[in-house]
């Protein structure tokens, strides 16, 4: 069973980083930052902040519903995402209205995270995040395609034993059962 994405977890992160690069920057940026956010918490709390699927992309990896979204053409604002963040123009996403975006589904500690995210890889070009998450030992080259990057693969290459993979994977498909049935 899978996780229920949660975009309204995810646009208020993608918000957060947008609010710290000034309101504005490349999709490709952003959706390495929000990688690299997952990525780090579940490796640190075993659960991810978006629970989006991942996937090796030529340009590295990426959040599958959050790419989705990025690239959604919607002007009007019917998502709970486009009501806060501009659709991509030119390479770009932007916030809507900095003042008016919300952070209420954050903890305390993934604002905590998403600010040290933005702090460790927040200088750095797309171009130098996408060659950085190409370093990363989950994502291999797709040749043109995609391929799908399990939690596990993350959280093997992040050290943990055998034995404390199932306990995370045991944990999320608990948040899984319970999404289905609340």
């Amino acid at each position: 069973m899978r996780t229920r994405f949660r975009e309204d977890k995810t646009t208020q992160a993608a918000a957060r980083l947008l609010h710290l690069r000034g309101g504005a920057m490349s999709h490709l940026k952003l959706i390495k930052l929000l990688y690299l956010l997952d990525r780090e918490a579940l490796l640190r709390w075993g659960r991810p902040v978006t629970y989006d699927w991942y996937y090796s992309m030529p340009h590295g990896p990426v959040l599958s519903y959050t790419l989705d979204l990025i690239n959604s053409e919607e002007a009007g604002g019917r998502t709970y995402w486009g009501r806060f963040i501009a659709p991509k123009s030119n390479h770009e996403v932007r916030l809507r209205d900095a003042a008016a975006t919300p952070a209420d589904q954050l903890s305390p500690a993934e604002e905590a995270l998403i600010a040290e995210i933005f702090g460790t890889y927040g200088g750095m070009t797309r171009w130098q995040l996408r060659d950085f998450t190409h370093t990363l030992p989950e994502w291999t080259d797709p040749q043109g395609s995609s391929m799908r990057i399990e939690h596990r693969d993350i959280l093997r290459y992040g050290g943990l034993s055998d034995d404390e993979i199932a306990q995370v994977e045991a944990d999320l498909e608990e948040s899984a059962l319970a999404d289905a049935i609340f």
